[in-house]
């Protein structure tokens, strides 16, 4: 394959800061990024920010059917040229933040994301899929190496937060490898990991998926404040109240949320929702 900066000059492309595009071409990380999602001959994937679409090529060599969403049109051509010969691979220039998640369902069927994601989305992409998503198996994303510790945080920790929490609820994450800045084009001024995100194991149920929401954000509305406090004030709780809950659940009065596991995070939305 030609190198890729030299692709990138004939086509006469130029990166676009607010984008955040870096580009991976190391034939190695990207067979590596396809067996850590687990991508079969049966796997239909959904891939955001395919950039150069060295990646994508990668997974159309495995997948069933590959459809990727790049949000900057000037890439057209350049794709164009990679994917050359991919019969598989559709490619939609769309900004994925605005599309419709259902609709997007209801061509895809069961698929598996797969992603180069860009920094600045990261987060909220990866939350869309936990929140959102109802025929989605699992997300496997390169991203930001602090972000991936944060996904992947455990409670107490000072990685754990919200995020982890709500990760947590849908399935289990784990980093799968460490990547240096020095893979991608251009570079970027930090480290990176893939993070590998399994619906089809882990997780657990609650009743309320509002109030368990409700709940996580309840427990890290003020890391200094005990669990007590901030029950009492993002439910309008008595102390007495407060207590009675904790107390009911086995959980240390004076306990602080970052200290509670999701699981411990779920079962105190379940009495809340009970309550309310």
């Amino acid at each position: 394959m030609e190198d890729l900066r030299s692709l990138l000059n004939r086509h006469g492309f130029a990166f676009k800061k607010q984008f955040g595009q870096n580009f991976i071409s190391d034939t190695n990380l990207l067979r590596a990024i396809v067996d850590d999602a687990g991508v079969t001959e049966n796997t239909t994937v959904l891939e955001i920010g395919p950039g150069a679409g060295t990646l994508t090529r990668a997974l159309s060599e495995r997948a069933k059917k590959v459809v990727a969403y790049e949000i900057d049109k000037n890439l057209q051509p350049v794709l164009a040229d990679t994917l050359r010969g991919c019969e598989n691979v559709e490619v939609v220039f769309a900004d994925f933040a605005k599309v419709n998640l259902k609709e997007v369902e209801k061509e895809l069927g069961h698929y598996t994301v797969v992603a180069n994601l860009p920094y600045y989305i990261t987060t909220p992409i990866v939350m869309r899929f936990v929140e959102e998503a109802r025929l989605c198996d699992g997300v496997t994303v390169m991203v930001q190496e602090e972000v991936a510790d944060r996904f992947c945080g455990r409670a107490g920790t000072a990685e754990y937060g919200a995020v982890t929490a709500a990760i947590a609820r849908k399935g289990i994450a784990a980093v799968t490898r460490r990547v240096s800045r020095n893979m991608f084009t251009p570079r970027p001024n930090v480290d990176s990991a893939i993070v590998k995100i399994d619906f089809s194991q882990g997780g657990f149920s609650v009743k309320s998926e509002k109030t368990y929401r409700d709940t996580v954000r309840c427990a890290f509305l003020n890391r200094r404040k005990t669990l007590e406090n901030n029950l009492m004030q993002s439910f309008r709780l008595s102390r007495e109240q407060a207590q009675s809950i904790l107390v009911a659940l086995s959980i240390d009065e004076k306990a602080r949320g970052e200290t509670l596991t999701p699981e411990q995070l779920g079962a105190l939305s379940d009495k809340l929702y009970e309550l309310f």
